[in-house]
């Protein structure tokens, strides 16, 4: 049997629409994989009950088959489906490692991102990469032509509401066109953003999170995401962004500030009668095999 732990992720980061990513360090999905003639899925934990357990229904049970690696494989869900954490990715890339190292085949977690990505369209219909990029390869990374990703050290809190967003409509509010001012705000943001990750600087990070065509458009679908963007900043984060399609708000946050920051994001949303959790968490390794 191998077991591998799979983190939640959080992509675009404001400013690196469907590029940027990072792996956090917490909540995980555990996932426990054996050899078997055919693949079989078995779901428990947060919100298994939505998940399909058909392998033709579940990212995992794609990966398995892009592997060409039948196995029994259990998932303990932590990480929330449609939270904006990368549920699904979290699944595929754990999936991926775990076949991959189960099977013997040599494939580094760069090779395995395509597979996993693979995962990622039985849920949206496509192979998107920005979440699954960092899930296998950890850290902050760049989901491009070349990927790339970096260790950083960055306190983060991602803090999720009980409310539903569709990623259908969180890419429904997604604009055909940017005009050139916006345009050229938002290649500065993502790279001071980038320039933050690499010197593992909060406030460069903060600052590099502001974006003025997607993420506005997507706060609209949050109950509340105004007051908790700025409670969030003025407990002491240094800046604040929709993780993801949605709900989770993720703010960076000075050092010795989150639980301050957590706090205030919880306060703001429950003010808005809108029950939420917050994981007070960090730029994390990736998936880890045990």
């Amino acid at each position: 049997m191998i077991t591998v732990r799979a983190p939640a992720t959080s992509a675009n980061l404001g400013s690196g629409f469907d590029v940027f990513g990072v792996a956090l360090s917490r909540p995980a999905d555990v996932l426990r994989v054996e050899r078997a003639e055919r693949t079989s899925i078995e779901v428990t934990g947060i919100g298994s009950e939505y998940i399909p357990e058909d392998p033709a229904q579940n990212t995992v049970g794609a990966v398995a088959k892009a592997l060409d690696a039948p196995a029994h494989i259990r998932i303990d869900k932590g990480v929330r489906p449609s939270s904006g954490l990368g549920s699904s990715a979290a699944s595929a890339a754990g999936a991926a490692l775990a076949l991959s190292a189960l099977y013997g085949r040599d494939l580094s977690r760069r090779d395995l991102v395509p597979v996993a990505a693979e995962g990622e369209a039985v849920v949206s219909g496509e192979p998107h990469a920005d979440n699954v990029t960092p899930a296998l390869m950890g850290g902050f990374t760049v989901a491009a032509d070349r990927m790339t990703s970096v260790d950083a050290d960055v306190p983060l809190v991602a803090c999720l509401p009980e409310i539903a967003v569709s990623t259908r409509d969180a890419r429904r509010v997604v604009p055909d066109e940017a005009s050139m001012d916006d345009l050229v705000h938002t290649v500065g943001r993502a790279a001071t953003l980038a320039v933050g990750m690499c010197r593992s600087d909060p406030d460069l990070v903060g600052a590099g999170m502001e974006e003025q065509v997607v993420t506005p458009r997507r706060a609209k679908l949050i109950t509340g995401y105004n007051r908790v963007r700025e409670v969030a900043l003025d407990a002491g984060a240094t800046g604040v962004t929709v993780s993801g399609a949605g709900p989770t708000v993720l703010a960076a946050c000075r050092r010795g500030r989150r639980q301050a920051v957590a706090s205030a994001m919880i306060d703001a949303f429950v003010d808005h009668d809108v029950e939420a959790r917050a994981y007070q968490t960090s730029i994390g390794r990736g998936a880890e095999v045990y």
